[in-house]
């Protein structure tokens, strides 16, 4: 792409509408030092200094897309508790609306909480229900979702699943067979419990474990004449058009009938990878939804994701930084 045409295309984000279903979650950190150890075991004392509530899961993936200048609507279910009062709280700080957000009084909140001491991370707690929801709240939800696509004129949906129950095979077919019809495209960053789940979608990005796991095939990482055979089959067997795969230090990969792509990682100050595929599906989405494919598709979900490993915790991409290396890049 040229200069022009990028610019173009990162201006085009801010009038997209991007609804985003999923697992959301807490994402919660403590930050502290280690000094001494416990005189009770033999175990490290953590002392405490700072406490922040982030959004996590699908909800940072709406974060990303707000970043990149979309506007998100995010799609997701939390407990009628405490976790999930805050989750609404942190939701508003951002700016975000929960007109999507369905509450169950049959769930708690997801909540992860990270442990972190000099910038290294020692220990996460997590509190969760993986559970697939009740069938009433799944019916509940997907008419939600209806109604919002119908009356907020959404662009693009990215389905974010991280196996914690929302999402089952019964209410995705239902989702995604609504956006064909509308012609709507559909993005998915897949885990293992629905891997097959998913057929008719658009876009399907999973990590290189989530790929081999949901195949049940031991593929070595590097061979990508192997994993575009795989890609190919999993792609007519699925009847999905596009296989974005994230080979972390080997990069990312796309298989589609037309193009077979593949670019390595680009060379990082690696200091966290947490959330780096929540951003990757985000800026594949949106550059997706606008026409972009091919290398140009894979280049900048490479560079978006590789930017935010330079972060410590979970952030969203930045915008500005990503349209310039994108830029670079293509020079």
């Amino acid at each position: 792409m040229t200069t022009s045409e990028v610019e173009k295309l990162f201006k085009s984000f801010n009038d997209l509408k991007c609804l985003i279903i999923g697992d959301v979650m807490v994402d919660a950190y403590i930050w502290g030092n280690v000094n001494r150890i416990s005189p009770e075991a033999p175990v490290p004392v953590f002392e405490a200094k700072k406490r922040e509530n982030r959004l996590g899961g699908a909800a940072n993936v709406a974060l990303n897309i707000q970043s990149l200048g979309a506007e998100p609507i995010l799609c997701g279910i939390v407990g009628n508790d405490i976790k999930g009062q805050i989750f609404q709280d942190v939701l508003a700080q951002q700016n975000l609306t929960n007109k999507g957000i369905l509450i169950s009084d049959h769930r708690m909140t997801t909540c992860k909480t990270r442990i972190i001491s000099s910038s290294h991370h020692m220990l996460r707690v997590d509190e969760e229900v993986a559970e697939p929801i009740s069938l009433a709240d799944s019916q509940e939800f997907v008419k939600n979702v209806k109604n919002l696509i119908e009356q907020e004129k959404i662009d693009v949906v990215i389905f974010e699943d991280y196996d914690k129950g929302l999402l089952q095979a019964s209410n995705i077919q239902e989702i995604i067979q609504f956006l064909q019809q509308k012609k709507i495209p559909s993005c998915v960053d897949p885990k293992k419990d629905n891997f097959f789940h998913y057929q008719g979608a658009d876009l399907f990005k999973p990590n290189f474990k989530e790929f081999t796991v949901g195949l049940k095939e031991e593929i070595h990482k590097g061979d990508i004449s192997s994993l575009m055979a795989h890609a190919k089959h999993f792609s007519e067997q699925q009847n999905i058009k596009n296989i974005m795969i994230t080979l972390s230090e080997d990069g990312v990969m796309l298989y589609n009938q037309n193009e077979q792509t593949h670019l390595p990682a680009e060379i990082r100050n690696i200091s966290d990878v947490s959330g780096a595929g929540d951003t990757v599906i985000s800026t594949a989405a949106l550059a997706f939804c606008q026409g972009v494919s091919g290398k140009d598709l894979v280049s900048l979900s490479n560079i978006a994701g590789g930017l935010v490993c330079e972060e410590v915790g979970v952030v969203p991409v930045n915008k500005e930084r990503l349209k310039n290396e994108f830029i670079k890049s293509a020079e």
